[in-house]
């Protein structure tokens, strides 16, 4: 696909073997759907085409090995001269898979722990194949680098997530001569408002805080005997770090609705789609279906003729998608009931996210179901079950950025 801009270094990155042009530090997964290349692995049963989803490492399916090392998010992957990516679980290669027949020998499904059990031999020799095939990727070339030891720090108050709702919250309690710390595991802030779907109507935007530090990642809230830490990674350098109060703003997963062949590479999300363009400034078709809920269809679908694409297929509902090792069109069903088979080279869903509730439950805070999806349950001021847990935006419930802002700023006096 082209790109929309030269800007950026040129440098050249490898997969498989063969030379791809790329941008000095932008995602490798980005590098490669500019340069037409969609299909980044096989899945680790079925042995399907995948490509990445979600541009948030929050799916598994643009996992490659990189410079050696396996199971690699190339979505968050800087790319640099040189670097050395391969596709994972196909044989001899992703494009022509030879255990990809077991997705058409087992079309109603298999359990390989149950294949060939009670055989006398066969049995044991199929747990064997069983678990070589189910293996994700192969050992790395090299032992990892020896980590240091992680660094201890302590904070009285710390926002997880610098998009809108937590440089909200941040800049309620500058104003308020609060000390705290924003963790954020972008080099950037802003989240959707950086380069998200545009929204209906413009908004006034936070600042960006002077608290934020960039790229940290926090992996979990544990506890010890010195109290509750957060296990934060900046740099590949462990750091725990001992919090009094937390305020969760984290935003959301991007869901995958579900429609047959759904996991065809050339699927996004609609917000990956937006990140690609208004972020990475790449198109990642030429004539994309925009499917989904029609409101942020609508307007994504401006977007993407802005940048020079085709949308197609408008805020109409999936039924499935047809290609081979990526997707070529898409069945929709319109309004009116009537299904068409619509041509395209890329397809962008749109669909309300799934608040990302991990961290906040680690933390003590109660996750129930709306009847639609599973939320974190808080008052207004963003109080959860545990007192030193609070929360803001997207964590209880899809919004609007104005929406996002408001509780963050709101949760942020609450403090």
């Amino acid at each position: 696909m082209p790109r929309l801009d030269a800007e950026g270094t040129d440098i050249s990155i490898e997969l498989d073997g063969q030379a791809y042009p790329a941008k000095a530090g932008e995602p490798v997964a980005c590098s490669l759907i500019a340069a037409g290349e969609p299909l980044f692995a096989r899945s680790v049963k079925y042995h399907r085409p995948r490509g990445p989803y979600c541009f948030a490492a929050a799916c598994s399916s643009c996992l490659m090995r990189v410079d050696g090392v396996p199971n690699v998010f190339t979505c968050r992957t800087a790319a640099k001269q040189g670097m050395r990516l391969e596709r994972q679980n196909a044989f001899p290669s992703a494009r022509l898979d030879m255990f990809a027949a077991t997705d058409w020998v087992f079309m109603k499904g298999m359990n390989h722990h149950e294949l060939l059990a009670g055989v006398p031999v066969a049995q044991d020799v199929m747990a064997v194949v069983a678990r070589k095939l189910a293996g994700l990727g192969k050992i790395p070339d090299a032992p990892g680098p020896a980590r240091e030891p992680a660094l201890v720090q302590h904070a009285e108050l710390v926002v997880v997530g610098g998009g809108v709702s937590g440089l909200a919250a941040s800049q309620a309690l500058l104003e308020r001569g609060v000390d705290h710390l924003v963790l954020e595991r972008e080099a950037f802030s802003g989240g959707r408002a950086a380069y998200g779907v545009p929204e209906s109507h413009a908004v006034e935007l936070p600042l960006p805080s002077p608290r934020v530090r960039y790229g940290h990642n926090v992996m979990g809230l544990f506890e010890d005997g010195r109290g509750r830490f957060l296990a934060v990674l900046a740099n590949e350098r462990l750091i725990q770090l001992y919090v009094k109060r937390l305020l969760v703003a984290v935003g959301s997963h991007p869901p995958l609705p579900a429609f047959a062949n759904n996991d065809l590479p050339g699927i996004y999300a609609g917000r990956a789609v937006s990140r690609l363009l208004r972020r990475h400034r790449v198109l990642p078709g030429k004539r994309i279906a925009v499917v989904g809920e029609p409101g942020e269809a609508a307007r994504l679908a401006g977007l993407v003729e802005s940048f020079g694409g085709e949308p197609v297929a408008v805020g109409t509902e999936p039924v499935a998608a047809h290609g081979l090792n990526a997707v070529s069109s898409i069945e929709v069903k319109r309004r009116s009931g009537e299904h068409e088979k619509v041509a395209c080279d890329a397809v962008a869903v749109c669909a309300s996210g799934s608040p990302a509730f991990e961290l906040a439950r680690q933390g003590g805070a109660r996750v129930v179901f709306d009847g639609t999806r599973f939320i974190v349950e808080a008052d207004a001021e963003g109080r959860t079950a545990h007192p030193g847990v609070f929360v803001a935006g997207e964590q209880v419930g899809p919004c609007s950025v104005a929406e996002s802002h408001e509780r963050g700023r709101r949760v942020g006096v609450a403090l």
